[in-house]
């Protein structure tokens, strides 16, 4: 029997990534063996990034491993070193805007036996697609009393009407239709094609009218324009959805933190803005036993990179 060989970029991790990744290996190849009865394995490939690929090359992040992951298009890595406040920005960050890996898709669901601070965790079951790219976590932001702030505030306060302070740090939140509608058209086409029951968009458009209030307008967009037969809105709704119609709902972000703590067989696949992306489905994940406990992909339309979820 000829052994069909597969390769698979990763990187080991900082910190205890590497303990991490020697004992996950063994699992990966031990599942790969029973799925393919030994016709198939894996060869993993060790790129760098972080701590060992500073050490080693005097960058955190090699293009060698960028084209690694373009060539393979797919890989694995464990948690990176960002460090907080100064210094180097998120090495994670750098991956997903370099390979365009717009999507981060975490599924959340309990698994029995696990220690959980919940009175019914297996209530929980939902996919959280959150946008990767842009939001606040672009990283588009300047340090309080630098000439590019001050640039910047003068302009904000002399042209636009503002009021910022002289000595503020400012960041932009960027957000565009196109980065959007793409996570949430991501999102419904899953949604369909595993015959979940509903997508809900989280923002918090109430307040940022104009971002996260976008956000939502888009996001309905997509759904109306490009599934207008396979959708159903929830204002539409006069008792349960009819067979094979998948629901379009949104709520605002701060509310829908009470939702899945008290009504989380409500929710199926959440579509969210890169922040509350994040701060959700790192909530979801204690819910069910840990950050640890649930998986991540950041996938974009031609290489997906996979990875624990982690703060």
């Amino acid at each position: 029997m000829v052994q069909e060989e597969v390769i698979i970029p990763y990187i080991e991790g900082d910190g205890i990534g590497p303990d991490v990744w020697k004992a996950a290996v063994k699992v990966f190849d031990a599942a790969v063996k029973r799925a393919y009865g030994g016709s198939r394995r894996v060869v993993w490939k060790e790129v760098l990034a972080g701590e060992k690929a500073f050490r080693e090359t005097g960058s955190w992040l090699p293009e060698e491993t960028l084209e690694a992951f373009r060539q393979y298009r797919i890989g694995i890595k464990g948690p990176l070193t960002t460090p907080v406040g100064g210094g180097i920005r998120s090495i994670n960050v750098a991956l997903r805007q370099q390979l365009d890996l717009y999507a981060c898709i975490r599924p959340i669901r309990y698994i029995p036996g696990i220690p959980s601070p919940m009175r019914n965790p297996e209530r929980v079951d939902m996919v959280v697609f959150r946008e990767n790219t842009e939001d606040v976590y672009a990283g588009i932001e300047w340090p309080s009393g630098s000439a590019e702030v001050r640039r910047l505030i003068e302009f904000l306060n002399s042209e636009m009407g503002q009021r910022v302070r002289p000595d503020a740090a400012v960041g932009l939140k960027v957000m565009s239709p196109y980065c959007s509608k793409r996570l949430v058209r991501m999102a419904i086409h899953w949604a369909l094609e595993h015959g979940r029951r509903s997508v809900t968009l989280v923002h918090k458009g109430n307040i940022m009218k104009y971002t996260e209030g976008a956000f939502r307008e888009w996001g309905y967009q997509v759904a109306r324009e490009e599934f207008g037969d396979k959708v159903i809105f929830e204002e539409e709704l006069r008792g349960s959805p009819p067979r094979g119609k998948l629901v379009i709902k949104d709520r605002i972000a701060d509310a829908m933190f009470q939702q899945v703590l008290l009504r989380p067989e409500e929710y199926d696949v959440l579509a969210l803005p890169n922040l509350n992306g994040d701060y959700i489905s790192d909530a979801l994940a204690a819910q069910v036993g840990g950050l640890g406990m649930a998986p991540g992909g950041n996938m974009g339309d031609e290489v997906a990179i996979f990875e624990a979820t982690h703060g």
